[in-house]
């Protein structure tokens, strides 16, 4: 077994814009694949196609959905009441700049986003910058493309919550 401690750079944006907004201004950046990205993919038979198909689901910030989880909605089975959504959130035009350098670069992206409002009625936008995730791969080229993903994902959660 190999184990290598990382050091994970984790960024929240704090705004007082509702969790609501927050939300929707995520829907309207964010393009999807939610119905199956198995099946998206199975559309390409070459990768003229592949990326045409990928283009045009991309939002205007550059990532799709891939999958959403509502973890308020089901901790209220619990009693709980909470707003936090979870999405896994990529692009795979973005995800192979990385993985064609270093296929272990496939264990970070897509990436993760966590939309959520805290305890102190602040709605937040919390994720870990891919680069710093990527470090342990020591590979330059996945570096510089990660660092270039690192920039979507801020410029994302500025233009969400703007902060």
């Amino acid at each position: 077994m190999m184990m290598k401690l990382l050091t994970v750079e984790h960024r929240e944006h704090v705004t007082q814009k509702s969790f609501e907004a927050v939300m929707a201004a995520f829907q309207t950046a964010t393009g999807s694949v939610e119905e199956g990205f198995s099946q998206v993919t199975e559309q390409a038979t070459n990768p003229q196609q592949f990326e045409a198909i990928f283009r045009a689901r991309e939002g205007s910030s550059g990532f799709m959905r891939f999958d959403t989880f509502d973890h308020g909605k089901w901790l209220q089975l619990i009693g709980q009441t909470a707003k936090a959504v979870m999405v896994i959130l990529g692009n795979p035009l973005i995800a192979r700049t990385m993985l064609q350098h270093d296929i272990r670069a496939g264990l970070n992206v897509p990436v993760r986003l966590l939309i959520y409002e805290h305890t102190d009625g602040s709605t937040r936008v919390a994720y870990d910058l891919p680069s710093s995730l990527m470090s342990g791969l020591e590979n330059a080229d996945v570096t510089t493309a990660a660092t270039q993903l690192d920039e979507k994902l801020v410029a994302l959660a500025k233009a969400i919550t703007g902060v």
